[in-house]
């Protein structure tokens, strides 16, 4: 591997992998097309693909599903620009033209997944469905999005982590990425006479994580004990995953001016929820008898004593 890497070059030297001159997008007819939004398009429509897939299964309509999976990709971009937006306001504050510049990266994927369950529940509301069950058509269609939309931080040289050596270790020039991205234990371990960082590709840990996510999600989907359990299987899984890469993630967003990681935080909260409304909602059943997937109120009763339990534990 070269000393001097050009200043569109990445490079796996674990992999033995040098690739040169990466484009961050192309034009065509006149109009730039970023790497990073045609990405995310194609994860979208991979996911309206997997959710009609599996709507056939349940003997939905998938008209429905596609009228509600172009709500979901509206609200859910405004959603993760808003989170981003909020947890960066001190970048933000001083630069409000740029709240809705998402061409350079910028979307959280927390702040989509919110205002998507929001979207659900206004939805099944009106279309008098139940809940759970949509959310267990819907969360492997998010993930197949989240698997493909990983790759357009690639393009874009963000969303990677701290120092690494593993055999999975990304070379990028220095010039080709944000300064405040750059941690001391980077900073720490570049050689003399380079021009580039070496670190860890968390982009690439979530990618292949949620895959595996999603793969066991389809093979037990038809496991399920209960409506609503492959949605908490998604949150709980998802939750502690982004737990752990988050944390050695060098652009983390934190609550204020604390150096607690905001979807750290929030990820183990939604493990712990969804790990708990799990076992109560089996419980649940086992004591009342009930052996066939079905009652959306088992999870709200689940969900009701697991607020019970948490608030008890706050006033102790």
């Amino acid at each position: 591997m070269p000393d001097q890497m050009g200043g569109g070059d990445i490079a796996f030297p674990g992999l033995g992998i040098y690739l040169e001159d990466v484009p961050q997008g192309f034009h065509i007819f006149g109009f730039y097309v970023a790497f990073y939004g045609l990405i995310i398009g194609i994860g979208v429509v991979l996911a309206f693909l997997t959710i009609s897939h599996l709507a056939k299964k349940y003997k939905h309509n998938p008209d429905d599903y596609y009228l509600l999976g172009c709500f979901l990709v509206l609200f859910g971009v405004l959603g993760a620009r808003l989170y981003y937006v909020i947890f960066s306001w001190d970048y933000y504050k001083h630069h409000l033209s740029s709240i809705f510049n998402i061409r350079q990266g910028g979307l959280a994927i927390y702040g989509g997944i919110i205002a998507g369950l929001l979207v659900i529940i206004v939805w099944c509301k009106i279309k008098k469905r139940k809940i759970p069950q949509v959310g267990d058509i819907v969360v492997p269609g998010v993930l197949v999005g989240q698997i493909l939309g990983r790759w357009g931080n690639f393009f874009n040289r963000e969303v990677f982590g701290t120092y690494s050596d593993s055999f999975l270790a990304m070379r990028l020039p220095v010039e080709a990425v944000r300064a405040e991205d750059i941690d001391e234990a980077i900073r720490a371990h570049m050689e003399p006479g380079t021009n580039y960082i070496q670190v860890h590709p968390t982009f690439l840990y979530e990618s292949l994580y949620n895959l595996v996510l999603f793969i066991l999600i389809m093979i037990f989907h038809k496991k399920k004990k209960f409506n609503g359990e492959v949605m908490l299987w998604y949150f709980g899984g998802y939750g502690i995953g982004r737990f752990v890469i988050e944390g050695i993630r060098t652009d983390r967003l934190l609550i204020g001016h604390t150096n607690i990681a905001v979807s750290q935080l929030l990820g183990i909260v939604l493990f712990a929820a969804a790990l708990i409304i799990d076992v109560v909602v089996r419980i649940l059943m086992k004591k009342k008898g009930i052996t066939k997937a079905d009652e959306q109120e088992l999870v709200t009763e689940a969900a009701e004593e697991t607020e019970t339990v948490k608030a008890t534990s706050e006033e102790v």
